[in-house]
């Protein structure tokens, strides 16, 4: 059990048959009256963010998220099957749980997969990626100056902003967090 004045970043907990995790808190002790724990939510299942107070004496049940580390093997009619490394076993996940991370993410990275009472429920590519670009607009010279940046799509599909010296055929590394591009490889 945990109570909300225990309340962190990051701290994952069951209410109302939900399963939370939470973005922000804060803990505020007015002039009058009892104190109260103000967060921000976000329902990990579903995705939705909400804004909710707490007295600090709340009790809530702490939901064990369990992390497993998976290689991307191929999509096949709207699903994405995803290998075990230590078992084998395969998974396939809808469009819906790879949403974010599927636009970084080729045949045989591995990635991140969440799960919460056996089943999978999110995706996280690795931090960092290293892609080749499949199309972009040549650079002019003589635009370097301005630090200005171009659109270029990466063999994942994915569309990022480049510097304007990038060109087709080139590899760049992609922090997936942002989708920003970090450096020409």
């Amino acid at each position: 059990m945990i109570s909300a004045g225990d309340f962190r970043k990051g701290v994952s907990f069951e209410m109302d048959g939900q399963i939370f995790s939470i973005i922000d808190f804060q803990h505020v002790k007015p002039g009058k009256g009892a104190a109260f724990v103000r967060t921000k939510i976000k329902n990990i299942i579903s995705g939705g963010v909400v804004e909710r107070t707490f007295n600090p004496t709340d009790k809530f049940e702490k939901a064990n998220i369990e992390r497993k580390e998976m290689q991307f093997l191929y999509e096949d009619g709207g699903l994405y099957y995803f290998m075990d490394n230590e078992s084998y076993e395969q998974i396939p996940l809808n469009h819906d749980q790879v949403e974010e991370a599927i636009t970084f993410l080729k045949p045989n990275d591995t990635a991140n997969i969440k799960f919460y009472k056996g089943e999978a429920f999110s995706v996280e590519a690795q931090n960092f990626v290293e892609l080749e670009v499949t199309q972009t607009d040549p650079g002019f010279k003589g635009d370097t100056a301005t630090g200005a940046t171009k659109q270029a799509t990466v063999e994942t599909g994915a569309t990022i902003n480049v510097p304007l010296f990038i060109n087709t055929g080139d590899k760049v590394r992609i922090d997936t967090r942002t989708g920003e591009y970090m450096e020409r490889v």
